[in-house]
């Protein structure tokens, strides 16, 4: 199971991509949609056009990091997304499902539990 600290937020690119560029290519797209969020060691994650490769971008400790995965069979299950989106913020749970080609979309998740606040006297 993929963990991240709840600080780390998960951006994942509604539009397919040429996932032939690199480091400094992806980085480019990330700058103009999402700015200096790019150094603050978050993921992004790019698919292509096919559904069956993916690239993961981050920042960590003075440099970039490029995480790819091919699937050897079956395409990744892109999350719902709105008409007008370009981009989808997920959390660890919902990138591992989409990195282990799990149809995000029909998966139920319970609501997380939250603790009742009493009324202040």
């Amino acid at each position: 199971m993929l963990m991240l600290p709840s600080s780390v937020r998960v951006y994942l690119s509604a539009e397919a991509v040429d996932l032939r560029r690199g480091h400094d290519g992806l980085a480019a797209l990330v700058r103009r949609q999402w700015g200096d969020a790019l150094y603050e060691g978050h993921l992004f994650v790019f698919v292509g056009r096919r559904l069956d490769r993916c690239k993961i971008l981050f920042w960590d400790r003075g440099g970039f990091v490029l995480y790819y995965k091919r699937l050897e069979r079956g395409r990744f299950r892109m999350p719902p997304v709105s008409k007008d989106g370009t981009a989808v913020e997920m959390d660890s749970t919902g990138l591992a499902m989409l990195l282990y080609g799990i149809d995000v979309a029909r998966v139920r998740r319970p609501e997380p539990w939250r603790p009742r606040l009493r009324p202040a006297a």
